[in-house]
């Protein structure tokens, strides 16, 4: 069935406390979503936010960032009393300053909060989240350094268990109650998005940061000396984004010690998101098949090799334990064969993006032909562009004067600006789902871009709307596009 969707980061949506949540303004989008047609609703993975605000260095594979948990809906639980507006008509997220807002009105609903059945029985589902406390109550001690740096007793706790946990309580407590309201607040806007008869599509990195729950808990099944400092990280070659690579700085997974665990390790973390989100996204899908090998040593990705990694054998053994899993493959960039016929023997979708479809990318060279885009099989989800790639403006504003007017021609047909004519385009495609970026929906430049491979700290993940005045104008247009296009819902 054709279906449409929309990429929107939580921490982009409108909020008056100067990010993103899982309060009214996330349940408005939802009901705006609805009302344009489309049936997806993508974000980005809502881990705890790692080194330079990244949601792909994330301090735990499973928990939460507790800046999604919505104030608004703790006055409502009569947790605090008020809260007052804090940035709430800023363009960009200001991490730390929210987050150091927000903390002060965490600190009183914890005060007030009472553990109930509710509570009791989550915490006893979930046994990784006082490991979690523990760990970001260590942090804590230790002015937020990395694991690695801790002093010994605090270090090898995960290991001895030796470590007084007493003087820590108040602080492991208050973690848990953190881990509590977040999941309890995002269970319910997750009800509330497919009652409405939508999906919620998850983005979980492929990788986990080095400073995280994953890599302490877990030290034997990644590439670490035995200070627990990596001795080989994760990127990806010299390529078009970048001439030096990518050095991610994520720890590589030793493959062999996971395979003879029976990927319990990859198990445990998909069964658990697969409960939050009703399709999952892997980002770098095709280090399942071949990964880049870098030395630590090295300051960029030049220096590396490609490694066969156990692909079919961790795929086998998901369809085998999770066989109602909806994974879509993040396919993007220079593959070799092998890593489509490992994404296709398991049917999986992989993914288009229309910049990179169209023949003028990226300097003007071709001829733009129409039948270009029904060659392909229409297995895949389309998006204009993801959150690494420009806008469609910011795109469109960088390309030869040649290609330009070759573009504009090739679009000539549609109405609207040059981002609303190539979100037209991608609707019309063959592909069984489109997914729109938002900041392609409200024609935005590159100001207004996610993130810029291979660059760190802001302004990257920082972009986020001041309302939906702007939005709420085009939801009829698209709308009206969706339905031409028969992927509104009506039609499914």
């Amino acid at each position: 069935m054709r279906k449409a969707g929309i990429l929107l980061a939580v921490s982009s949506l409108p909020s008056r406390h100067g990010v993103g949540d899982f309060g009214p303004n996330a349940y408005a989008f939802i009901d705006q979503l609805k009302a344009t047609g489309a049936s997806w609703w993508q974000v980005l993975p809502l881990n705890p936010l790692g080194y330079g605000n990244s949601p792909y260095q994330p301090y735990s594979s499973k928990a939460m960032d507790e800046l999604y948990i919505s104030l608004d809906l703790l006055i409502k639980e009569k947790l605090i009393e008020d809260a007052p507006d804090f940035l709430p008509t800023s363009t960009k997220v200001d991490y730390d300053a929210v987050r150091n807002f927000k903390h002060r009105y965490f600190r009183q609903a914890f005060q007030k909060f009472i553990p109930d059945a509710t509570y009791t029985k989550f915490i006893e589902a979930q046994p990784w989240v006082e490991i979690y406390a523990v760990f970001m109550a260590f942090k804590v001690k230790h002015q937020l350094q990395m694991w690695t740096l801790w002093s010994p007793p605090f270090k090898h706790w995960i290991s001895d268990r030796k470590l007084d946990l007493r003087p820590y309580q108040e602080e492991i407590r208050y973690q848990m109650f953190l881990q509590f309201k977040v999941y309890q607040q995002f269970i319910d806007l997750k009800r509330y998005v497919n009652e409405q008869q939508l999906k919620l599509v998850g983005d979980i990195p492929i990788y986990v940061g080095i400073d995280s729950i994953d890599v302490w808990m877990h030290q034997d099944q990644f590439m670490l000396t035995a200070e627990g400092e990596p001795t080989h990280v994760a990127g990806v070659p010299p390529d078009y984004f970048s001439l030096t690579g990518q050095r991610w700085g994520n720890p590589l997974y030793r493959w062999d010690v996971m395979e003879k665990n029976n990927f319990s390790f990859w198990i445990d973390r998909l069964a658990y998101v697969a409960n939050l989100f009703d399709v999952l996204r892997i980002d770098h899908f095709r280090a399942f098949d071949t990964y880049w090998k870098i030395p630590s040593t090295c300051p960029t990705a030049v220096e590396g090799d490609w490694i066969e990694a156990p692909g079919y054998a961790l795929f086998d053994t998901i369809k085998k334990q999770l066989p109602h899993l909806d994974i879509i493959a993040e396919d993007l960039g220079d593959l070799r064969p092998e890593v489509l016929m490992l994404r296709d023997h398991y049917h999986l979708p992989g993914m288009k993006i229309m910049q990179f479809a169209l023949p003028i990318y990226p300097n003007g060279q071709g001829v733009i032909e129409p039948p270009a885009l029904k060659k392909e099989t229409a297995h895949f989800i389309a998006y204009t562009g993801t959150h690494d790639n420009q806008t469609t403006m910011g795109w469109y504003q960088g390309l030869t004067k040649q290609s330009q007017v070759a573009l504009s021609k090739f679009i000539q047909p549609y109405q609207g600006t040059i981002a609303e004519k190539m979100v037209q385009l991608s609707l019309q495609s063959p592909y069984d789902v489109v997914v729109i970026p938002m900041q392609d929906i409200l024609s935005l430049d590159d100001l207004a871009r996610m993130n810029v491979p291979g660059t760190i700290g802001s302004p990257n993940w920082e972009w986020k709307m001041k309302d939906f005045k702007q939005f709420d104008m085009t939801i009829q247009s698209l709308k009206s596009w969706i339905v031409h296009a028969k992927r509104n819902q009506k039609d499914q």
